[in-house]
């Protein structure tokens, strides 16, 4: 495209000098006036026009999703059948129980629990039963940094448009309770990541939330998605009794079986015969080694068909995966660093900034010293040194650092901290933490 341009370029400016209204070349086509302001215009134009006509390895990329819903969730029988018969009495006009369902990233809980109450749903509408659900990923939506803006989003849905500050809390309640009634049916709610929930607005808003079924002719039942098992461990006794919960353990995949959901879905994503042997196989023993992570594989297939795309290629090579491993990764990091809250930005400069000093030996409590300092200069509240290291252990998981406990005798416990983000990110990783602190 860049030699084209260039090309095109020198014709037009000949022809400017040459008449300055137009000009004819050697086979005696007209060639129009020269507008320096339209070559770039034109070399886009061709390219977009190009990209119509090129021929693609997918037929329906949204198949590769992790929004995609397919006619049948493979591996996951026994889950979908334990929540179709907590929810089945939603039926019979009763409430079910509130469920909570645990697993690790990409194991399917999402998708089950999508899946289970769509079948519900169009079950309730072919037989005239009052019966709505309700979907917020606590995690991507802002609405639940606060128990006021989870209930407002939540009165939103329902029609009842509310502001999202400057009400008291209980009027937002009163405004929700009073949609309820106005609906007067079940309700299903799923609150997906429901721990970063009641990490950003603490466990009163679930006890709240149980309660209002006391005040309404409407029925609300909890279904809680978390990647975190022991979370129901640490609310509070009042909250969780309040909850009377049921639960659904999700195991992880094995290689096999992300092979067999890699193929489901690829017949469907991608045109036939484009799939190189070894790649499906490829994509499942990466997963597996993720501790049977489905969704990083089909992200990865999906990745990997885009790369093949880019290069003109008729074919999805084994090569792929492994440039769409690389490219995943550095997008994985800085989604999980750029959507945190400003706290974790702080925590996570004063371990940066203390990095190029000490190399990969730093400690917790000099990483805490730093953070205070951050916090007093832009004028932040200071974490408490526990929870602080409660932060640390979630960077820990997230695979942005390495934090090993190690004993210092009578002197108690430290962390030995170890930065795991890639060399080459760490500059514009600092970039995005300055503008997110301000500093």
């Amino acid at each position: 495209m860049e030699k084209y341009n260039i090309k095109y370029f020198y014709k037009r400016l000949y022809c400017f000098h040459k008449k300055r209204r137009g000009a004819y070349n050697k086979a005696n086509a007209y060639i129009p006036p020269f507008h320096l302001e339209n070559i770039m215009e034109r070399g886009l134009e061709t390219f977009f026009e190009g990209f119509l006509k090129k021929e693609s390895v997918f037929f329906d990329k949204k198949a590769l999703q992790s929004s995609y819903i397919p006619e049948t969730v493979n591996h996951r029988e026994d889950q979908i059948k334990q929540m179709a018969n907590i929810l089945a009495p939603v039926l019979k006009g009763d409430k079910p129980s509130n469920l909570f369902i645990y697993g690790k990233t990409g194991t399917g809980k999402t998708l089950t629990a999508k899946y289970t109450t769509q079948q519900l749903t169009e079950i309730a509408k072919r037989e005239n039963i009052p019966l709505e659900i309700l979907y917020i990923n606590c995690k991507l939506k802002r609405s639940t940094d606060t128990e006021y803006r989870l209930i407002a989003q939540l009165a939103t849905e329902l029609g009842k448009s509310i502001p999202p500050t400057g009400l008291p809390t209980e009027e937002v309640y009163k405004a929700f309770i009073r949609a309820l009634n106005r609906q007067q049916r079940n309700y299903i709610i799923i609150l997906d990541e429901i721990d970063q929930l009641v990490s950003k607005a603490g466990d009163n808003v679930l006890y709240n939330l149980t309660r209002i079924n006391e005040d309404t002719e409407s029925q609300i039942s909890l279904l809680g998605i978390s990647n975190d098992i022991m979370f129901i461990d640490n609310l509070d006794p009042r909250v969780k009794s309040s909850l009377s919960e049921e639960e659904i353990v999700f195991p992880p995949y094995n290689a096999l079986q992300i092979q067999s959901i890699l193929k489901q879905r690829a017949e469907l994503a991608f045109n036939k015969g484009v799939l190189m042997e070894g790649v499906i196989e490829k994509c499942a023993a990466y997963a597996a080694r993720d501790h049977g992570d489905a969704r990083r594989a089909l992200e990865l297939l999906r990745v990997a068909g885009e790369v093949a795309d880019r290069k003109n290629l008729k074919a999805i090579m084994i090569d792929n995966i492994d440039e769409a491993e690389e490219k995943i990764e550095k997008d994985r990091i800085l989604d999980i660093i750029t959507t945190q809250p400003k706290q974790y930005h702080l925590l996570l400069f004063s371990i940066l900034s203390l990095k190029p000093n000490r190399g990969n030996a730093l400690f917790t409590g000099e990483v805490y010293e730093i953070y205070k300092a951050l916090c007093k200069k832009t004028n932040t509240t200071i974490l408490t040194q526990r929870r602080v290291s409660d932060i640390i252990s979630e960077f820990d998981m997230l695979g942005i650092i390495n934090a090993k406990v190690i004993s210092k005798g009578r002197y108690g416990r430290t962390r030995d901290i170890s930065v795991e983000i890639p060399e080459a990110m760490l500059p514009r990783i600092k970039k995005i933490l300055e503008e997110s602190i301000r500093i």
